[in-house]
């Protein structure tokens, strides 16, 4: 049976996608492809002269945005700068298993970013968006849980990988929510998720703890796939015909490499009454609302 590769990407021209954390890792290889099948993409990116060193590199049609996702102001005036129809957002960026810190809106870090900077981004967006959302997961929503009265981990001693997982859960959560309300506004927008399994990006340098950091660049040489093989599942949910609310990841054993195909989730990401709280939460921490979708 033959894998499912980026050359299988059918012709992209005349569709704009936005992906946010394009200058590095997993954002910079699904960029590259999805310029390189023609369509163009719009690399939304905290530091632009990084993101333009990048650009530089890419063959087709890119530009570059500024967005911080740790912002909810950059969130605003990258969305209030958009007139123009958007054929696909990919949720990319992230961070990962970072110390103890916050976003400039006071959420913790990984939680405020992972998910409440696409959850606005998204929302705001949502009018203008005309085939699908791909939002980005990982395989540690497995061992993430929701705790609707400690999102941003005040009461509680902070962990950073709990944190991680909690964010990762939000992901599919959000997709989840995200699904069922497009799908009652009879909207012809999706939204489906990925995950790369284990691809040696920058994610694994930012832990803060120097054994660790040193532990995974390790793990990045020996065991990890590299971005290119990461960044298919989400080209896959951006280019192919699936269902809302699918989830892609690998194909390999526990789902930490391979070719792309549909996954499963837990229990707790597929909690559609979760997911509807969490959204609620969601709405509430960032004064940003599900839009009244008019098609």
């Amino acid at each position: 049976m033959t894998k499912w590769n980026v050359e299988d990407i059918p012709s992209q021209s005349g569709r704009t996608f936005i992906v946010t954390g394009a200058n590095s890792g997993l954002g910079r290889a699904t960029t590259t492809a999805l310029a390189g099948a023609g369509g163009r993409v719009v690399m939304a990116v905290r530091d632009l002269k990084r993101g333009a060193a990048v650009a530089a590199g890419i063959r087709g049609e890119v530009e570059l945005r500024e967005l911080d996702l740790a912002d909810l102001s950059s969130v605003r005036r990258f969305a209030d700068g958009w007139t123009e129809p958007i054929d696909v957002l990919v949720n990319n960026a992230g961070v990962m298993a970072v110390p103890p810190g916050t976003t400039k809106d006071g959420f913790e870090t990984q939680f405020g970013t992972n998910h409440l900077g696409h959850f606005a981004l998204t929302n705001l967006l949502l009018p203008l968006i005309r085939d699908r959302v791909v939002t980005v997961s990982s395989t540690a929503h497995r061992f993430g849980s929701i705790k609707l009265d400690d999102l941003n981990w005040t009461s509680r001693p902070y962990k950073s990988w709990a944190a991680y997982g909690q964010s990762k859960l939000a992901n599919l959560l959000f997709t989840l929510e995200l699904e069922r309300r497009l799908e009652s506004d009879k909207s012809p927008v999706r939204a489906l998720a990925a995950h790369p399994g284990y691809a040696a990006t920058n994610l694994q340098g930012h832990s803060g703890n120097r054994l660790l950091t040193a532990l995974m660049g390790v793990g990045n040489k020996v065991f990890a796939q590299s971005e290119q093989m990461g960044a298919l599942p989400s080209l896959f949910a951006a280019t192919q015909d699936l269902p809302g609310a699918s989830y892609v990841g690998p194909d390999g054993r526990g789902e930490q490499r391979g070719h792309p195909t549909l996954v499963g989730r837990t229990a707790a990401a597929s909690d559609a009454e979760m997911a509807k709280k969490l959204w609620a939460a969601s709405e509430q921490l960032t004064a940003v609302s599900y839009p009244a979708l008019t098609r």
